[in-house]
C-alpha cells in the first residue's frame, strides 16, 4: 500500500525561488494534468505491474464519471483472507517487530536511519528518533503484527520494515476505517530482491485479518493514482547553517548578514494566552479540532484519546500550543508541529538539520498568520534549523506572507480500496501522515 524507496517531498529548498518575490506556483497539480505528464514521461517498460494488479485508482479510469465513489472491491469474508504469509525470498523470514523491545526499537532506528527517505541530491535522510517511531506506531488501538520486519535467516539482522497503524478517516460523510502505511523501507543492498511488492501483499494480508479493506499512504513518485498532490514549504529558522549544509543557498543579490535578518523572529510569542497545551486541554482541543477537520472533503475522525495520543506533547516528538483567552478562560486557537530530523551526510561542521513539520493547526480567534508567527517562534526558540509545511488545509493563506519557500518534491496522497472520483485541491485536504 506504498512503494519503495518514495520520498516524500524532497526535504530541501528549491534554489531557484526566491522567498522574498516569490508568488504562489499556479496550479498545476490537477489529476489529469499529473497523469499526462507522467504517461507522457514513462516507456511501457516502467508501467506500474504491481499497481495495476491492486484495487486502486487506475490511470485508464481519471475522468470516468460513471464510476461510483467508495469502495473499488467488496470486503472479503474473513474465512477466505489468506492465513499463512506470503513467501519471502528464500534467504529471508518474517518478523513482528515489538517496539516495546529497546533491542527491536534500536533495529528498527538504526535500519531507517541507514536506508530510508533521502533527498535527489542524497545529502539529507530522514532520521527519524526511537522516541518518535513508537509514538507513530503505537496510537490507540494499534496491531503489534501490522508492525513488519524482514530478517535475513543467517545473520538475523533486519533487512526490511513497513508498517500499519489503525485510523478512522472521513470521505466526505463516510467515517471509514482504515490503515495508515507507512516506513516501508529496505535495505540498499537487497532493492534489487523485489521485496518491496511483497511485504505491501503481506501488510494487506494482516490488515485484512482484522476486517479493514482501505488504507491511506503516501509517497514522493506518482502510482496509479493521487487523491491529490501536495508541495512542502519551507521557512529557514537558521538561516546560516542551512545555507552552510546546502539545504538552501543565498539568494540573488543576498548577504548572510540580510538574510539572517530577513528571517530573524520576536523573541516571545505575540498572542495573549498562548500557552503549551496541557492534559486537561484534551476535551477543548478535541471540540476545536473536529469542527475545523469536518470542512475538508479527507480527514481524520479523531475522539479524544486519539488527540491525547497524537497531539499532546512530547519532547522532540510532537509540540502543540494553543490560545486561552485571558477573559473567558475558553480554547480558541491551537497550533501543532513535530520533530522529524534528517541526518546531513557528507558534512564537516553538521551532523543533523532538527526540522519541524506543521501539523494540525486551528484558528477561530487567533488569525492563522498571527498564530502560526508564534509557532515559527516557539520553534526556533527550541532550536529548530527549519519549519516545514505542506500547502494542506489552510496552509496556503500564511505560507508567503511569513516568507516560506517552496521545496523540490512533491508528495502525492493516496487512498486503498477506495475511490475519489475527482482529485482533490490541497485545500480540501485535512489529512497529515507522518
Amino acid at each position: 500500500m506504498t512503494d519503495n524507496n518514495s520520498p516524500p517531498g524532497s526535504p530541501k529548498v528549491n534554489p531557484d525561488h526566491n522567498s522574498e518575490a516569490n508568488p504562489l506556483p499556479k496550479d498545476d497539480s490537477s489529476l489529469e494534468n499529473i497523469v499526462r505528464r507522467f504517461q507522457d514521461s514513462m516507456s511501457l517498460a516502467k508501467k506500474h505491474k504491481f499497481w495495476e494488479t491492486q484495487p486502486v485508482g487506475q490511470f485508464k479510469d481519471v475522468g470516468d464519471t460513471s464510476l461510483p465513489e467508495g469502495p473499488i472491491e467488496p470486503p472479503t469474508p474473513l474465512s477466505e483472507v489468506k492465513q499463512e504469509p506470503y513467501n519471502l525470498p528464500s534467504p529471508y523470514e518474517w518478523t513482528t517487530c515489538d517496539m516495546d523491545s529497546e533491542e527491536t526499537c534500536n533495529e528498527v532506528y538504526n535500519l531507517l536511519k541507514n536506508n530510508y527517505v533521502e533527498d535527489d541530491e542524497n545529502m539529507f535522510r530522514f532520521n527519524y528518533s526511537k522516541e518518535f517511531l513508537r509514538w507513530a506506531l503505537r496510537p490507540p488501538g494499534y496491531y503489534k503484527s501490522w508492525h513488519i520486519g524482514v530478517r535475513a535467516k543467517t545473520s538475523k539482522k533486519l533487512v526490511a520494515f513497513i508498517t500499519g497503524v489503525p485510523a478512522r478517516i472521513r470521505v466526505r460523510d463516510e467515517v471509514v476505517k482504515m490503515a495508515e502505511i507507512n516506513f516501508l523501507c529496505v535495505h540498499k543492498k537487497l532493492r534489487s530482491k523485489r521485496l518491496a511488492p511483497v511485504m505491501i501483499k503481506e501488510v494487506t494480508r494482516r490488515v485484512h485479518l482484522e476486517n479493514i479493506w482501505q488504507a491511506a499512504y503516501t509517497a514522493g513518485v506518482v502510482l496509479p493514482t493521487p487523491i491529490t498532490t501536495c508541495q512542502y514549504w519551507h521557512r529557514s529558522l537558521n538561516p546560516k547553517k542551512l545555507i552552510d549544509v546546502g539545504f538552501s543557498r543565498l539568494g540573488p543579490r543576498m548577504t548572510m548578514s540580510r538574510t539572517i535578518k530577513l528571517y530573524k523572529l520576536p523573541d516571545q510569542p505575540a498572542t495573549p494566552g498562548f500557552r503549551k497545551m496541557e492534559l486537561r486541554d484534551v476535551p477543548a482541543v478535541t471540540r476545536l479540532l473536529r469542527n475545523y477537520l469536518s470542512q475538508f472533503v479527507v480527514s481524520p475522525d479523531f475522539d479524544e484519546n486519539d488527540v491525547e495520543h497524537w497531539l499532546l506533547p512530547t519532547e522532540d516528538v510532537i509540540d502543540s500550543y494553543l490560545v486561552e483567552s485571558p477573559k473567558t478562560h475558553d480554547i480558541t486557537d491551537f497550533c501543532s508541529f513535530y520533530t522529524l530530523p534528517s541526518s546531513i551526510l557528507g558534512n564537516q561542521n553538521y551532523s543533523i538539520l532538527k526540522a519541524a513539520y506543521s501539523y494540525y493547526n486551528v484558528s477561530t480567534k487567533t488569525p492563522l498568520l498571527q498564530l502560526m508567527n508564534d509557532a515559527l517562534i516557539v520553534a526556533k526558540k527550541k532550536d529548530f534549523d527549519v519549519f516545514n509545511a505542506l500547502d494542506v488545509m489552510h496552509n496556503v493563506s500564511f505560507l508567503k506572507e511569513l516568507k516560506f519557500g517552496p521545496g523540490d518534491g512533491q508528495l502525492h496522497y493516496y487512498l486503498y480500496n477506495y475511490r475519489i472520483q475527482n482529485a482533490l485541491r490541497t485545500s480540501e485536504l485535512g489529512l497529515v501522515l507522518l
